[in-house]
């Protein structure tokens, strides 16, 4: 335990210090259990994306093996420019949201590619978009997952050393403060006594 003084002051500073951690401790409770909901939140949300973005993927096949047999090249025909994203806040963390993409088609031959060629690429465009919104949404619970294990710290510093160190402290404390008024009343008494033998030699 770190040496504390045995005094007045210093138990009031404890007793405010541990008013001040059961007031924050509900906080940092809540705070956690808020997290933990939306990490669930975020894991369906995600496995619910990877599922879409593996049957689009699969449906994606099909074209490949019609661009494979007519000499059309899948790759370049779709390229993401950017990835469009907002921000929001839970419990504190900002985490970014998934809007859309920006892309860019590669310039079509309609009279020299196959008709379907535009099915192909809203595809590609498709999986493309899936696959960024899981890349977003791995990055919100990266973000959530981390604040989560320091909230989660401190929720035990809190119940499990700060909170347990203040009471022993003020235990402690309170002890020493009687044992000095204890030793103050003896200390009176045998002086009053004193006095009053003194005075009877005296006489």
């Amino acid at each position: 335990m770190a040496k504390i003084k045995l005094t007045k002051t210093e138990l009031k500073a404890q007793s405010d210090a541990l008013k001040r951690f059961q007031r924050f401790l509900p906080m940092l409770q809540l705070k956690k259990q808020q997290l933990q909901a939306e990490l669930a939140v975020i894991a369906a949300r995600m496995s619910e994306v990877s599922g879409r973005e593996s049957d689009a993927r699969a449906s994606l096949d099909t074209w490949v093996q019609l661009f494979s047999d007519s000499g059309v090249k899948l790759e370049g025909l779709v390229t993401v420019d950017r990835v469009v994203t907002d921000t929001s806040n839970i419990a504190g963390v900002p985490i970014p949201i998934f809007k859309r993409i920006d892309t860019t088609v590669a310039e079509i031959d309609l009279f020299a590619t196959p008709a379907w060629l535009d099915n192909a690429a809203a595809m590609l465009t498709a999986v493309l978009s899936l696959k960024a919104e899981r890349l977003v949404l791995e990055k919100q619970h990266e973000q959530i997952a981390i604040e989560l294990t320091t909230t989660s710290q401190r929720v035990n510093l809190f119940e499990k050393v700060k909170i347990p160190e203040c009471r022993e402290h003020i235990r402690v404390i309170k002890i020493a403060i009687g044992d000095e008024q204890t030793a103050s009343v003896t200390r009176g008494k045998i002086a009053k006594g004193r006095g009053h033998t003194a005075e009877e030699d005296a006489a």
